[in-house]
């Protein structure tokens, strides 16, 4: 995973139109011109779903380290680039000399140990992995849909590839896990009633470079455009596409010139016609736009996921813990947050190499899950109000979503006092109010031209507590 450089979000205060939204899909004949690839619609599945569940694991997991010497992401630091806290890009930065991943390895495994020396071990560690496991947990923490990883830019795949590689310094079996993860996954994901995307690395495969990404614009240097690395890529997500039949196919970096993007995206939705791509193919049409550690500051026209992980890294990194995991409260905040803004959360586990997934990501994992148990009708299926913000006048943080005529006004954290005076939102006959997760008709009254909620004394839960206004937004 990489933020791109100099990255643009167009917003707008403004709803898709209902048109935008498909709800069944209709069968058509898409070709490989961008009139045809924006005359699909977004399937009302990824827009009611609000929350996915990313997954980095690779032969990066074996070490699982990266340093923690940079809070704040910043690919246009070179010493960030140094000390990059991405584990997932281990490879690169072990080939930076005088880095801190290099001097790790040498520590860990010798200067003579290649990274695709991991693989074996990979493929004995991750025999202990149970996809039905995974399935549960992510259903549990409240997921409609899984991203799985099925090569990132080490080029190592999660599935049998049978598309050849061309670089013979790395062996065939080291090329590709034994396991045929990615169908394994996707079955216990779909047994478990949840949509399975899938994630390609087709801007970078360091199989196809022979240095690392040093400076700023080694970013582009690197990124391989020959015919041989298209057709390459070509080959293996029409495998991907063909085989799996993703409901996401989400690309990284950029898509190779050499390697057709729009015949790839035509392909994919004549295969799987209510399927979303992402925003980075490197042509300008997609389903959804994808910042990453990023959130928007008001309601977005064009749908958007969030990507980031539940720590400062994608891959796991047995170097983070607490300090560097989000906290249960902010986690929930910031789902709520990109829910309001007509955006999706795609939140990113790390698993040890043997299918592990750390203690406190899933803490985190559990906490949003029996939030959601409790507030996800605030959250599922919802489409922004005519604001994502606001306040209480006691001075409480709100986020607002609307179902139908229904209201939801979020109080992010505990509520300061025994009232709830919404700024902006007037009392109206016929309304009635009451917190999630206690279905007692709560008390309210006119303040100032403002709807005054008396609260429950004692409120459901944790976190985060949802007003619900039916009938408001009639």
């Amino acid at each position: 995973m990489i933020r791109r450089v100099g990255f643009f979000l167009t917003l707008a205060g403004l709803l898709m139109p209902a048109s935008a939204v498909c709800t069944a899909q209709e069968h058509m004949n898409y070709k490989p011109t961008l009139e045809s690839l924006d005359s699909h619609p977004l399937p009302q599945w990824y827009a009611g779903a609000k929350l996915g569940i990313f997954i980095h694991w690779g032969l990066y997991s074996v070490p699982g380290w990266a340093p923690l010497s940079h809070p704040e992401h910043d690919f246009t630091n070179v010493d960030y680039i140094k000390s990059n806290p991405y584990a997932e890009w281990y490879l690169n930065v072990m080939r930076i000399p005088g880095s801190p991943t290099q001097a790790y390895h040498n520590e860990h495994y010798g200067a003579n140990f290649s990274y695709y020396d991991f693989a074996p071990i990979f493929n004995r560690e991750s025999k202990k992995w149970n996809p039905d496991e995974w399935a549960e947990t992510f259903r549990d923490a409240g997921a409609r849909y899984v991203v799985l990883t099925t090569k990132h830019h080490e080029g190592f795949t999660l599935w049998p590839s049978t598309t050849v590689n061309p670089n013979p310094s790395i062996p065939q079996n080291e090329r590709h896990a034994e396991r045929d993860i990615v169908g394994e996954l996707t079955a216990a994901v779909r047994k478990e009633e949840m949509k399975m995307g899938l994630y390609y690395s087709g801007g970078y495969d360091w199989t196809f470079n022979s240095g690392p990404i040093e400076t700023p614009p080694d970013y582009e240097s690197v990124k391989p455009e020959s015919k041989a690395y298209g057709d390459y890529a070509f080959a293996q997500i029409h495998e991907l596409i063909n085989r799996y039949h993703p409901a996401v196919l989400w690309n990284d970096i950029d898509w190779p010139k050499t390697g057709q993007p729009m015949q790839v995206e035509a392909d994919y939705y004549n295969t799987v016609p209510d399927g979303v791509v992402d925003d980075r193919f490197g042509i300008k049409h997609a389903d959804f736009i994808s910042p990453e550690y990023q959130k928007l500051d008001k309601i977005a026209a064009k749908k958007w996921e969030e990507c980031r992980g539940l720590g400062r890294s994608f891959g796991y990194n047995r170097a983070e813990g607490e300090a560097e995991t989000i906290a249960s409260a902010d986690l929930i905040s910031l789902l709520v947050d990109i829910v309001s803004k007509n955006g999706n959360l795609l939140l990113d586990v790390g698993p040890e190499d043997d299918g592990t997934i750390p203690p406190v990501q899933m803490e985190r994992l559990k906490a949003l899950g029996a939030w959601l148990k409790q507030n996800g009708e605030a959250i599922y299926d919802t489409v922004p109000w005519e604001r994502a913000v606001g306040k209480t006048v006691e001075g409480d943080d709100l986020r607002f979503t609307r179902k139908g005529s229904d209201l939801y006004a979020t109080i992010l954290g505990t509520p300061k006092v025994r009232t709830a005076t919404i700024d902006g939102v007037g009392a109206r006959p016929g309304v009635r109010v009451t917190m999630l997760g206690d279905a007692k008709q709560l008390d309210t009254k006119a303040a100032d031209g403002n709807l005054q909620v008396t609260l429950p004394e004692h409120l459901p839960g944790n976190y985060a507590y949802v007003l619900k206004l039916a009938g408001y937004a009639r």
